[in-house]
């Protein structure tokens, strides 16, 4: 079983300086392949990230980098997108104006294009020389994966592991003790359980405020109500599973089709949040912060900062995963993509200071160094209290903490519990992921490369399904919509992408 990548793909237009990735280049530049010296003297390694999140950006002087380069023998200068900017976008143009970082992390898959293109550095020998407890620490079957996505079978990226569930179906347990009901473990019992949210007042004050659960515009993040048909979702996006015998797109098969329709009757119910498919992200996290979503599907992993928002106004909250409820006929399960989605790669024009790179990278992935990857430096990025690290909480005028490690096994997880959350909070989490991982299935779409959509930008943007979802479920089109859409899909490319995938996953099968 393998996972899909989930960003979007965004052709990149190939330039004369979009040639000059391709091989070593002669530039002699600081975008050239040369390394770059601070001024202490140690080498510079420009490090590419985006979605950082709150913080300022770190300067060569900043304590945490200084640590890193006395540990390392190199300076880590972060770089990401300007305020404003689309992640995709900025990074494509960086490439097209030849201004590459030394180790970047790809979006939207421009690894694809990278390696095809020869502008991706082969990092098979490197990585045991220079990295090797990036190498040691990776499942074989992992570097596999990433080797059935170049043509050349050649290793370009290191890719993403995550061994545990990441996302899992989440309720408000004190609302469900407030109606007087058990945890649903059917359809008809979890629409009945909903019904009592929006009417029986859960969060106590006293209006009909209550969503009894909510998504995102597109019909992103609800990813629970397709669960329960068997529908592999990532995040509102439908992945690539076996269905009938076959790896096929979960968004045009029966088990979608009957989600759709689901779903579609708990919006007319209003006990799907009507202004799901307006809902940003920001507006989306606000109403589950503020006591009135009872039902949602999210990241177990990061409840703190939400359920500390919910006991400013419920001093009882207290957050559940929801075993996935059974609809009749399917087999419910969440989707759990664990390897090959590309983290690292470094431009091919950079090999020079690739020893550097790989050198910084593995001092993330080094166990000696884990406390300091998970806390940072005292008075920097936490504070000791009655003898514990606490991480201080972001701030705008605080330096974001610097970091490159995405490898998470089980017992990571557990120590990441118990080392950033507060005591009376550790075992409601680690409760969450007993649950989930019981629900949990790797699906057979796991690791594909973004070059199966090569051609057809409009099936890998999922721009078809979220179209005919949405107007199905508010009621524009009737749920017949949907058969014609699958023709649709299929006519637009769907089928040749689909014959891509299923050639993929023979090759990795073997």
């Amino acid at each position: 079983m393998r996972r899909r990548l989930t960003q979007k793909f965004v052709p990149i237009v190939l330039s004369m300086a979009m040639l000059l990735v391709a091989g070593c280049s002669s530039n002699t530049s600081d975008s050239g392949s040369g390394s770059v010296e601070g001024s202490s003297g140690i080498p510079i390694v420009k490090v590419f990230k985006s979605h950082m999140g709150i913080g300022s950006m770190p300067a060569a002087d900043d304590p945490h980098v200084k640590y890193v380069a006395d540990k390392t023998g190199v300076q880590y200068e972060l770089i990401t997108t300007p305020p404003g900017s689309e992640p995709s976008e900025y990074l494509n143009l960086m490439i097209a104006s030849d201004e590459l970082p030394d180790i970047l992390r790809p979006i939207g898959g421009v690894e694809q294009t990278l390696i095809q293109q020869g502008g991706a550095l082969p990092l098979d020998d490197l990585l045991p020389e220079y990295a090797p407890h990036v190498w040691e620490s990776i499942p074989q079957e992992a570097w596999d994966i990433v080797r059935s996505a170049s043509p050349d079978g050649k290793i370009y990226y290191v890719p993403k592991v995550f061994l545990v569930p990441e996302r899992a179906p989440l309720i408000r347990k004190d609302w469900l003790d407030k109606v007087g009901m058990e945890m649903p473990a059917t359809v008809d019992e979890y629409v009945e359980m909903l019904k009592a949210f929006r009417d029986k007042d859960p969060n106590g004050n006293g209006k009909a405020d209550e969503l009894p659960t909510s998504g995102r515009e597109f019909g992103r993040w609800m990813d629970h109500l397709f669960a329960m048909y068997g529908v592999a979702m990532w995040e509102g996006y439908p992945e690539w599973d076996e269905y009938n015998g076959k790896i096929q797109y979960a968004g045009t098969t029966d088990n979608m089709r009957e989600a759709i329709k689901f779903i579609r009757m708990l919006y007319e119910e209003k006990l799907l949040d009507n202004e799901t498919f307006l809902n940003k992200g920001e507006v989306w996290q606000a109403k589950i912060n503020n006591n009135l979503v009872g039902s949602w599907y999210h990241l177990p992993a990061n409840v703190r900062d939400r359920l500390n928002a919910m006991l400013t106004q419920a001093p009882n909250a207290y957050i559940a995963a929801m075993p996935l409820p059974k609809a009749e006929g399917f087999e419910a399960f969440v989707t759990q993509k664990s390897m090959g989605e590309p983290e690292w790669m470094i431009p091919a024009v950079k090999q020079d200071n690739a020893p550097n790179a790989l050198k910084l990278l593995d001092f993330f992935y080094n166990p000696e160094n884990d406390e300091f990857v998970r806390f940072g430096l005292e008075g920097e990025q936490h504070e000791v209290k009655d003898g514990r690290k606490v991480i201080l909480p972001p701030a705008d005028n605080k330096p974001l903490a610097l970091g490159m490690k995405n490898l998470t096994t089980a017992e990571d997880m557990n120590k990441r519990i118990e080392e950033t959350y507060p005591e009376d909070q550790q075992q409601m989490v680690k409760d969450m992921f007993v649950v989930s991982t019981a629900d949990a299935r790797q699906i057979a779409g796991d690791g594909l490369p973004a070059s199966v959509y090569e051609g057809f930008p409009d099936i890998q943007s999922h721009k078809l399904f979220q179209e005919v979802l949405t107007k199905i479920v508010i009621g524009e089109l009737p749920l017949e919509a949907y058969d014609e859409y699958v023709k649709k899909w299929n006519a637009s490319g769907g089928e040749m992408v689909t014959q891509r995938v299923q050639e993929w996953y023979e090759k990795v099968k073997k």
